[in-house]
């Protein structure tokens, strides 16, 4: 399974910044968007943490992992940091795009 426009839904999300995991537990969405002719990738997770936000808002790179039941969904390649912002409903909406950087930024 790979992020289209249709969306994935998972409940766990392990999210790599560097090498710093974070991990998210609840509703989660992944979904690919077209902005301005370029794909990027969204992830909408639950906001509890603000250290978390605070983390993958300062990241310029990130990888995540979409489990749902104990099943790994999708594995992303390295991703750069496009955007951050809040939902509608308060969750934290990551936007990104593979890179060619090397893993660890």
């Amino acid at each position: 399974m790979t992020p289209g426009t249709r969306p994935i839904h998972g409940d766990t999300a392990h999210v790599f910044v560097g090498t710093v995991p974070l991990l998210f537990t609840g509703s989660i969405t992944c979904q690919g968007v077209l902005e301005k002719g370029r794909g990027y990738v969204e992830l909408t997770l639950p906001d509890a943490d603000p250290e978390q936000r605070r983390l993958l808002e300062r990241s310029t790179t990130y990888q995540w992992e979409l489990h749902r039941d104990g099943r790994r969904l999708y594995s992303s390649p390295l991703l750069a940091l496009h955007s951050t912002r809040r939902s509608g409903t308060g969750s934290l909406v990551v936007k990104g795009a593979p890179t060619s950087a090397p893993p660890g930024g």
